[in-house]
């Protein structure tokens, strides 16, 4: 077992873990953080994007042990103080899901894309969400929650 040091959600963790323990595995099975969602457990789809340090990443694709000392943000630490984050509002004002099982890991890597390119036009959403796999929705909407986002930042919000 190795002791990890961590903040997720903004609070303060230390647990020991198995040493090939998957950060995914680790937020849903030990700090019940559900809304992480495991899709593929290859990498491939994106369903369990989650921010380390501020950067989306596939937490099936990192050990928990590699973000010892970082900051993790689930799709459960967005919302601040009861509200949505821009970027949650979107989604749901565009009907951006269908069945929902990819939508917390397009919603985190949305809030990085938006946060590195804050007037994205739909070809950079695209490319900037194409390591997010949705089987369902055939893109449209969530481009323009993006697009919906991205405008509200622009009128004054913060997406």
């Amino acid at each position: 077992m190795t002791r990890i040091n961590l903040t997720v959600d903004g609070a303060k963790v230390s647990d020991d873990v198995e040493p090939r323990t998957l950060l995914v595995h680790y937020l849903r099975e030990t700090l019940g953080k559900t809304g992480t969602v495991v899709g593929c457990d290859t990498s491939n789809c994106g369903a369990c994007t989650v921010h380390l340090d501020g950067k989306s990443v596939k937490s099936c694709n990192v050990l928990a042990v590699q973000a010892d000392g970082a900051d993790v943000t689930t799709i459960e630490g967005l919302a601040q103080d009861g509200e949505l984050h821009p970027v949650q509002a979107a989604f749901h004002e565009c009907h951006a899901l269908q069945c929902g099982y990819c939508t917390p890991g397009m919603i985190m890597q949305s809030v990085d894309l938006l946060k590195d390119n804050p007037n994205p036009s739909e070809d950079e959403i695209r490319v900037g969400l194409e390591g997010n796999l949705c089987r369902c929705t055939g893109y449209h909407n969530i481009v323009r929650a993006v697009q919906t986002a991205a405008a509200g930042a622009s009128e004054g919000g913060q997406a």
